[in-house]
């Protein structure tokens, strides 16, 4: 069923669970995701950037919407990092559930303003709204944050945004950040100031840049002869306890598409000769829905729909 945004991640944060934000661009990422989420009996949360958007545009959106509806476990459909009011409205135009109005990249002040515009606009439709304070570093599409641009969310700053906003959910910076490479070992997540933020506030709180990047699929990138330096991901235990602290989405993006990937390459490389587009991406399909799983799993999503 197609449902909001928080209409999943309010229950979310109540049950101190967290709810996986998978990026699609396709219609194979889309099965992997909604059909992982049925088999689980787990809600879920489509994600589409702009970039997909104009990749997929209204068809992509409608192929969501479409799986969606059939399905019997709550699927919102969701505007990862919308970079103006347009372009939230125009989400909302083509049936997204959900928002994401970024103007984190401006002063405190303006953030707030641009945020109430879309909450505004997307309240009087019954779409809900992510903001965002505080930056991540890292690259992610046509996000490119310097790490000298990066600075974490301060509490009190979070508490004022959420009430001079009225958003739904709030993205936070932790010390998660987006792309494959989030630093060498096991990245430092900041779990105090989760645990701060959360005690301060009430609405469901977000982590993006959350891909976990494991180890067997970047091994098996490699086997199939893609070329990737030292990627390292989010560790499955920090997000377990950032779950319990507030955090009820988790953005997820950078494990499909390598997971993709890993199933494209293995076909190609074993059969060269292969040029059935059901069978190279179906196997990449296969993939993604085993790393959907595995982060339901963590996330403890798993029956609660």
């Amino acid at each position: 069923m197609l449902v909001t945004g928080s209409d999943i991640l309010v229950p979310a944060r109540a049950g101190k669970y967290g709810v996986g934000a998978f990026n699609t661009n396709n219609m194979e990422i889309t099965q992997a995701i909604i059909h992982t989420a049925e088999k689980l009996r787990s809600p879920v949360i489509v994600q589409m950037s702009e970039g997909a958007i104009k990749y997929g545009g209204q068809d992509l959106a409608n192929i969501v919407r479409d799986i969606a509806a059939r399905a019997t476990v709550p699927v919102a459909l969701h505007l990862d990092h919308g970079s103006s009011y347009a372009s939230a409205l125009s989400a909302i135009r083509m049936g997204f559930t959900s928002v994401m109005i970024d103007a984190s990249h401006h002063g405190f002040d303006e953030n707030v303003n641009e945020t109430r515009r879309v909450v505004e606009a997307a309240h009087a439709l019954g779409v809900s709204v992510e903001a965002e304070i505080g930056r991540l570093g890292g690259i992610e599409e046509n996000i490119i944050v310097d790490e000298k641009d990066a600075f974490l969310t301060d509490p009190e700053e979070a508490v004022r945004f959420i009430e001079q906003t009225g958003t739904d959910y709030l993205a936070i910076a932790i010390g998660t950040s987006h792309g494959a490479y989030k630093g060498k070992g096991r990245p430092y997540i900041d779990q105090a100031r989760i645990a701060k933020i959360g005690e301060m506030t009430s609405i469901p709180l977000v982590a993006h840049g959350s891909s976990g990047v494991p180890a067997e699929i970047v091994k098996r990138f490699r086997d199939a002869g893609g070329e990737i330096g030292e990627a390292a991901g989010i560790d499955d235990d920090d997000l377990r306890q950032a779950c319990q602290h507030g955090i009820a989405k988790v953005n997820v993006d950078t494990d499909l598409r390598l997971a993709s990937t890993v199933g494209i390459r293995e076909v190609l490389h074993a059969n060269p000769k292969e040029f059935d587009p059901r069978k190279i991406l179906g196997l990449a399909r296969d993939v993604m829905a085993q790393v959907i799983e595995h982060k339901m799993r963590v996330l403890g999503s798993v029956g609660k729909a």
